[in-house]
């Protein structure tokens, strides 16, 4: 989908989910053939004039000032995410992008050093497509103990959050509240995707998950986006029962994200997470020369 395409579908789709009744405008009780405010009535809201508005909305209209967009996201009633997320889809339109490939992501050294550092708290290293590049041995424990925990290091194997949330049974028994997790990772993606336009992996990653899972389908196609920094979520573990959790973004600029969990001091969550980090720690060995009792 080129640029001109995401930035229309992403004013159409938005205008149609916003109603007369909800900006203040009469209806007089008329029947409307489509859904939403009319591309006049969303003009005027914006203080634009409708021809203006259908150029821009059809992609016609490349250089549309940042008063004029932000003007327009007040119309649609956009929160400060799906109002950065405007102004991207618009640059991409007005800068036609020469297709270069987004580079690999890796995890470095000192990214390494903070894993290690949060030995008691669940993390992960998340690339912008939701590939796991790395975890912490809780952070495995919490979000996927029924993978292999070497997956990460494998790239052909490497898990990704998105698939475990839609396609994968264990991941979506996991959270109390799916819809919720799921609307998270849909909205991040799209805010990614307007970000990497000619990113062809993430492109493959929505096909694939929009053809294999309805669920993802039917949200890709709200347009909803969302900056996943920090969230809550009850979360159901199959080896530690019942727990909430914080989930907060840790971002280090352009590149991976460590995601990390956290629980309330002294709540029954913060025991949970005790107890899985006790209920997966690896055996001590046995040193040469102990005894060991077998009563």
């Amino acid at each position: 989908m080129n640029a001109n395409a995401r930035l229309r579908d992403f004013l159409l789709t938005r205008r149609s989910q916003l109603q007369p009744e909800d900006v203040g405008l009469p209806t007089y009780g008329e029947r409307r053939r489509v859904p939403g405010l009319r591309r006049e009535e969303l003009a005027l809201l914006a203080g634009v004039s409708a021809s203006y508005y259908t150029r821009l909305e059809q992609g016609q209209s490349l250089n549309a000032s940042t008063e004029v967009l932000d003007a327009i996201a007040g119309a649609l009633r956009l929160d400060e995410s799906e109002r950065l997320h405007l102004h991207t889809l618009a640059r991409s339109t007005a800068h036609r992008s020469r297709g270069r490939r987004p580079a690999p992501e890796r995890v470095n050294e000192a990214t390494r050093q903070l894993l290690d550092a949060l030995a008691d708290v669940p993390a992960i290293v998340v690339g912008r497509r939701s590939d796991v590049l790395a975890w912490n041995r809780l952070g495995h424990a919490l979000f996927a103990g029924h993978l292999d925990p070497a997956a990460v290091d494998r790239p052909a194997d490497r898990p990704n959050m998105a698939r475990l949330v839609f396609l994968d049974a264990h991941t979506r028994d996991l959270y109390a509240d799916w819809p919720s997790k799921a609307r998270a990772v849909v909205g991040s993606l799209r805010l990614v995707a307007g970000q990497y336009p000619d990113d062809a992996a993430l492109h493959a990653l929505v096909g694939e998950l929009s053809s294999k899972n309805k669920d993802f389908a039917s949200m890709w196609a709200d347009h909803r986006v969302k900056a996943c920094t920090v969230a809550c979520y009850e979360m159901r573990h199959p080896l530690v029962g019942a727990l909430t959790v914080t989930q907060q973004t840790l971002s280090h600029g352009p590149g991976p994200h460590t995601v990390v969990a956290t629980a309330a001091a002294g709540s029954p969550s913060q025991t949970a997470l005790t107890l899985l980090a006790q209920a997966t720690a690896p055996a001590t060995p046995v040193r040469p020369g102990t005894q060991v009792s077998t009563s």
